[in-house]
């Protein structure tokens, strides 16, 4: 299996696409001024307790206030609290916390208002980040990520990830973090780290504890909502959480971002900083990819498969409901069953594609075809969950009921990915009122008068749906060089199946589009 990343990155947002076998499975849009990713620490003030709520509404600088459940402070709050004072009111002029005198554990089933107070500081970390209507959730729980390891502060407790299934492997990974581990510090060592050298450990280890350190001397000077340590780009965060030996290139089309790429694959795995490759060509990234194309096929609301079978999917307000049709794919008459699992196995393989695609959380209904026998739906339920394995949002797949449905929990933490595929009738532009479509050429190149005779550019790019784009260029006589004769400049013409059909946009020679 081959791996591949690929990064359009613009002024406003990286969009990233995560490709296995050059098929889209994941799909991320990073603002590039997002203040509230998953995994940011920020000191907040508590605005409202609420008893009956058992939490608190905390300023985190968002427009909605955050949310902050009793059950989500941690079993050492009470000494993050402590330290958290202490430093603000500069009285602990460390991050070291070897000598700090740790308070007893709070009680699991004690009342908010016994821990916090309106006006009070409390640094916070991002639990998940706004949706729809709802501010970001937070926990006090601190955690800091790394490439092989978590780090905890405020604990002790040392556990190694439930995947590494060798218990030699285990012991060990839990006697080198024992022998290397700061004082007053917990550690969780991730999946990625079985058979990892000391040496790797280590200098994982001394980047967590730079990190805390940095935090630390933003907590001196910070004056609620106020963010103390951000969590690292997202496509840095998915190479840190998904680097493996398949993963074979990652492309992108901005020199900062492929450099700082560079810069951090160096640090968390030297030697690999080839694979990070830069993109000039004028054809868009995702053009060139084909993911364009893949996302207008798989955000819709019916997705279709090779087969013929295909996905309704829909939304609601408090779950996703999957609807899987056998569709016109070729039948075995003689063999209902046969068909059922065949159709139902394609489509579990799908629906996991789509929910990591989609990054859909909540509760998931899958309505599969019925099937008679048990064994078949035994099958099902396997194949289901081993579909869902390499999803590293955490899930749960139940067995299918009587009724032949199938639910799945899984995370939320982000917005789910919405693009919308429909496109408005290239008549009307959505207003209902039609306009003279043979006008489109006449239109474009009174702009194109404009930009050359008025605006002085020299060189232009004109971006167009496909269709367009080959009327333009057609024939030894096309339009395209009919304008080349009558303004004595070459105009290029580039198609994109991302754009509506009688859309378009001009660019200067910088690739910045010109406004009109």
């Amino acid at each position: 299996m081959s791996v591949d990343l690929v990064i359009s990155s613009k002024s406003s947002e990286d969009v990233i696409a995560l490709l296995e076998d050059k098929q889209l499975i994941e799909l991320h849009k990073e603002k590039s001024n997002n203040n509230f990713s998953v995994g940011d620490i920020y000191l907040g003030r508590i605005k409202k307790v609420m008893p009956g709520l058992n939490a608190a509404f905390v300023d985190v600088g968002y427009s909605k206030d955050a949310f902050l459940h009793y059950l989500d402070l941690g079993p050492n709050f009470a000494s993050l609290n402590k330290y958290v004072q202490g430093v603000v009111n500069k009285q602990i002029k460390t991050s070291a916390l070897k000598s700090f005198k740790f308070e007893k554990e709070i009680d699991k089933e004690g009342k908010i208002a016994e821990q916090l107070s309106s006006n009070q500081f409390a640094l916070i970390q991002i639990a998940k980040e706004p949706i729809s209507t709802k501010g970001p959730r937070l926990s006090s729980e601190i955690s800091i990520a790394g490439r092989y390891m978590v780090l905890v502060p405020f604990s002790d407790r040392i556990s190694v990830s439930q995947k590494i299934r060798n218990q030699e492997e285990k012991d060990r990974l839990k006697r080198l973090i024992k022998s290397i581990r700061p004082e007053g510090f917990g550690v969780i060592v991730r999946t990625v780290a079985e058979n990892k050298k000391v040496a790797d450990l280590h200098s994982d280890l001394s980047d967590l504890m730079d990190k805390w350190e940095n935090c630390f001397k933003q907590l001196q000077k910070a004056k609620p909502p106020h963010r103390v340590l951000g969590e690292i780009s997202r496509s840095s965060a998915m190479l840190r959480d998904l680097l493996n030996k398949d993963f074979n290139n990652i492309y992108v089309d901005d020199a900062d971002t492929k450099d700082e790429l560079k810069s951090y694959i160096g640090s968390i795995a030297p030697g690999k900083e080839k694979m990070v490759k830069g993109y000039r060509r004028q054809t868009p990234i995702f053009e060139h990819f084909g993911i364009e194309k893949q996302i207008k096929s798989l955000f819709g609301k019916n997705v279709t498969m090779k087969s013929g079978a295909y996905l309704v999917i829909e939304h609601t307000e408090a779950l996703h409901v999957i609807d899987v049709n056998s569709g016109q794919r070729s039948r075995n008459k003689d063999d209902q069953e046969k068909n059922a699992i065949d159709v139902n196995l394609e489509s579990a393989a799908e629906v996991a594609r789509q929910l990591r695609l989609r990054d859909m959380g909540g509760i998931i209904v899958i309505d599969f075809i019925d099937m008679k026998d048990g064994s078949n739906r035994e099958l099902l339920y396997e194949k289901m969950k081993e579909f869902m394995k390499d999803d590293r949002a955490k899930h749960t797949v139940l067995p299918p009921s009587k009724f032949g449905l199938v639910q799945i929990t899984r995370q939320r933490v982000r917005p789910e990915m919405e693009i919308k595929t429909a496109e408005k009738c290239p008549c009307c532009n959505g207003s209902g009122e039609t306009q003279a479509t043979v006008l489109l050429v006449d239109e474009i190149e009174n702009n194109l008068r404009y930009i050359y005779l008025q605006l002085n550019q020299k060189k232009l790019s004109l971006v167009v749906h496909p269709f367009v784009e080959a009327f333009l260029t057609k024939g030894l006589y096309s339009t395209q060089r009919k304008w080349f004769l009558k303004y004595k400049k070459w105009t290029t013409i580039r198609p994109s199946s991302a754009y509506q059909f009688l859309e378009y946009k001009f660019f200067d020679a910088n690739g910045d589009e010109i406004v009109l």
